[in-house]
């Protein structure tokens, strides 16, 4: 069982099982929605996910809604009717064990940004340069 939360503590979850799939999503959405390059999305069923706390929910288009701590502002959660019914996708970097389910592939690189095609050739430094 992996479990996970928000960055406040008052959203938490536990999650049985492996994910349908795992992987980074580059959608113009995604990234607006966490304010990032991409998110990393774990795929369970959602009888196999125990959510702590109440999320807020914001409908981000026609058929998907996207739940997030209304304290934090943490991202947390994206249910769609049309693309998984009855299925919940979870944040991987809310997860405690952020290894815990790895990126099979990135996804929806039709919208990713120009620059995330060379960003793994930028420099690496343990802690923020200076």
């Amino acid at each position: 069982m992996a479990t996970g939360q928000c960055m406040c503590g008052a959203i938490s979850y536990k999650v049985e099982g492996q994910p349908e799939h795992s992987a980074l999503c580059h959608c113009r959405d995604c990234t607006r929605s966490a304010g990032a390059p991409m998110v990393g999305w774990a795929l369970f069923p959602e009888d196999k996910v125990t959510i702590t706390g109440t999320p807020v929910k914001y409908q981000s288009s026609e058929h998907a809604t996207r739940h997030f701590c209304g304290v934090c502002g943490t991202g947390l959660f994206y249910t769609s009717t049309a693309i998984f019914q009855g299925k919940i996708d979870i944040q991987t970097s809310t997860l405690d064990d952020i290894d815990a389910f790895p990126p099979f592939g990135h996804i929806q690189m039709a919208e990713t940004a120009g620059w995330m095609a060379e960003a793994h050739t930028l420099p690496k430094f343990e802690r923020y340069p200076g």
